[in-house]
């Protein structure tokens, strides 16, 4: 043998050792075919939530430009201006007092319903497909989205059965209030971060007592949970506060039924719980301390509530009827609420007395009885100051008569408390369900045969939806460029007011790049700063509405002519927009050229420029 031969290397240990070990990795896609395989039945939940949901919003699509929503289009058009305001945030051009509505004196996002962290999230889809196509995806998105939250809730925390989860979510995520509530606002259904808060509430308690035997809080625990709650409650401000309001007050009722359900569980949880509940207060304050202070005594922010709790109340008859906009619904029960985004507490008998019959037989077991506590104070606020049954106003004082009036608390209409109840009742109905499914005998089917039953008694239809109003060429191709200065305020004729928002389509089909005056907005323009809805006219704008609602020309004389220069001043305006689909436009267009001279024009408008 050579000397050559002898030094030859051999094979090297190590090297076999990772090479083997390379080859007995799984790769990324084994991997995710195992988690898919291990999550099957949780990714099949999540599945079906998305197709009922896409089911139920099918009318807006394929084309979300081109359909609307029939039942409630002036809040779709509200909403379609936020999120196109919101996005703007993507470029750097965003203010909590924003000068796109209202102008000069702008709008305050705080105040309004304005979903700033849903805009800002889909800012990319809004500035590249438009508002409108956001809006369908967020109508729908909240719906599957909180269903699957709620799931994943109740099979997590809860531990129950997928099959009972599944049924309870789905009434929290497509319940009749939430079906109601997606008629435009989506503030409202985008409650699919509430049981992320409710999760880490129950991390917080379960910290103060970790092992369930009373020997001492988890600190390290407490202190993560209460960091998270912080979290999700400063982003839960900026997508909806009344739905954290409302959350936030069945937590409380249902934290002092539970205390005095398990007295030794409080002693034992109380500092600890509370400690958590306080560093998660702070923390958020020391976020949200601002944009709160904005919203209430910032610019253009207001104090108070705007809406009647006496008008904003549940008919009682209510609980005990089916939805209008279920399949079993019927249209005539619509006269017991206020419109049809707001058919929060029609339950139906059948899902009222299998909730009841279940949370009997689930016993006095604590989260039981915490639920029915919180059930029963929610339904019993919702009925607002004074007692209405079958849509006669008795002389009986309702619960609510109690926080009438009190600060912010006056800013949650009364009717909507009874949204809390959907994840009360989905809570009772996974817990019964899930008790019958570890049991023998006949509650096993009997059980699941009556919730899915009383399920089907509120299954909801889709969303009636309708064609939307084309919008003008001049400004789907740009055209208003041609007299608006970049970051200007174009003048629509006639302006837009609550009742009839149509041109703040135009606002939000331009990304909102100008700014208008009036519009549909909350603002401080009541009796000593309260709330309205809208601004006062201006003299010419008051003039111009007038002519476009009743086709009569307008008597325009030296005096007419001078306001109409000192209201376009004031406006700050760059054009004046007259387009052809206005009502009486000629007429309309004889009376701006009396005020303004002859009007140049564009496309399909007539422009006056300042």
């Amino acid at each position: 043998m050579t000397s050559a031969a002898r030094t030859a290397p051999g094979p090297d240990p190590d090297q076999a050792v990772r090479l083997e070990s390379e080859f007995a990795r799984p790769s990324r896609s084994a991997r995710l075919l195992a988690t898919a395989v291990r999550y099957r039945a949780d990714l099949l939940a999540g599945l079906l939530f998305a197709l009922l949901a896409g089911w139920l919003t099918h009318g807006l699509w394929p084309a979300p430009g081109q359909r609307m929503l029939a039942l409630n289009p002036e809040d779709q058009t509200l909403f379609e201006w936020f999120l196109a305001v919101d996005s703007r945030a993507l470029l750097g051009d965003f203010s909590l007092l924003t000068d796109r509505l209202n102008t000069p004196d702008g709008v305050n996002l705080m105040t309004n319903t304005t979903v700033i962290a849903l805009g800002v999230l889909l800012a990319p889809v809004t500035l590249l497909v438009g508002a409108p196509v956001t809006f369908a995806l967020l109508a729908a998105g909240n719906l599957a989205g909180t269903a699957v939250a709620w799931y994943l809730l109740f099979t997590r925390t809860l531990r129950a059965r997928r099959l009972a989860a599944g049924l309870g979510a789905a009434l929290c995520g497509f319940g009749p209030g939430m079906i109601s509530q997606t008629n435009s606002h989506l503030h409202m259904t985008a409650q699919w971060l509430v049981p992320v808060i409710v999760w880490l509430v129950v991390r917080l308690l379960r910290a103060a007592d970790p092992a369930g035997t009373l020997d001492g809080p988890d600190h390290r625990r407490g202190a993560t949970s209460a960091v998270g709650l912080a979290a999700v409650v400063t982003v839960q401000v900026f997508v909806g506060e009344e739905v954290l309001f409302l959350t936030a007050l069945t937590l409380l009722v249902m934290a002092v039924a539970y205390a005095v359900v398990d007295r030794p569980l409080l002693r034992q949880a109380l500092p600890t719980f509370g400690g958590g509940l306080m560093l998660a207060a702070g923390l958020a304050l020391l976020v949200l301390a601002y944009p709160l202070w904005y919203q209430f005594a910032g610019p253009q922010g207001v104090a108070d509530g705007m809406f009647s709790p006496h008008y904003f109340s549940a008919d009682l008859s209510s609980w005990w009827t089916i939805s209008p906009l279920a399949v079993a619904g019927s249209d005539t029960s619509s006269r017991l609420t206020t419109g049809p985004a707001e058919y929060n507490t029609f339950l139906g008998w059948p899902l009222l007395l299998v909730t009841a019959a279940c949370a009997i037989w689930l016993g006095r077991r604590p989260v039981v009885v915490a639920c029915v506590a919180g059930a029963l104070v929610m339904g019993a606020l919702s009925l607002g100051p004074v007692l209405v049954i079958s849509g006669e106003q008795t002389a009986l004082p309702g619960p609510y008569a109690l926080l009438n009036g009190l600060p912010v608390i006056d800013g949650a209409l009364p009717m909507r408390f009874g949204l809390a109840l959907l994840p009360l009742i989905g809570t009772l109905l996974t817990l019964a369900v899930d008790r019958a499914l570890r049991e023998r005998g006949r509650a096993r089917r009997l059980v699941p045969l009556a919730v899915g039953a009383a399920l089907l008694s509120v299954f909801p239809a889709p969303l009636p939806t309708t064609d939307r109003p084309a919008l003008p060429e001049f400004v789907t191709a740009g055209h208003w460029r041609q007299c608006v200065r970049p970051g200007g305020v174009l003048v629509p004729v006639p302006p837009a007011t609550p009742k009839d928002p149509r041109p703040m389509r135009w606002a939000a089909a331009a990304d909102a790049e100008f700014g208008m005056p009036e519009g549909f907005f909350i603002g401080p323009y009541g009796r000593g700063g309260s709330a309205t809805m809208g601004t006062y006219k201006r003299p010419t704008s008051a003039l111009l509405a007038d002519v476009a609602k009743r086709g009569v020309p307008a008597a325009v004389g030296d005096e007419q002519r001078r306001q109409a220069v000192r209201d376009v001043r004031f406006w700050g305006a760059s054009c004046v927009a007259l387009t052809d689909d206005t009502p009486h436009a000629d007429t309309l267009r004889g009376t701006l050229e009396q005020l303004f001279g002859p009007g140049t024009r564009i496309a399909d408008a007539w422009t006056w420029r300042f």
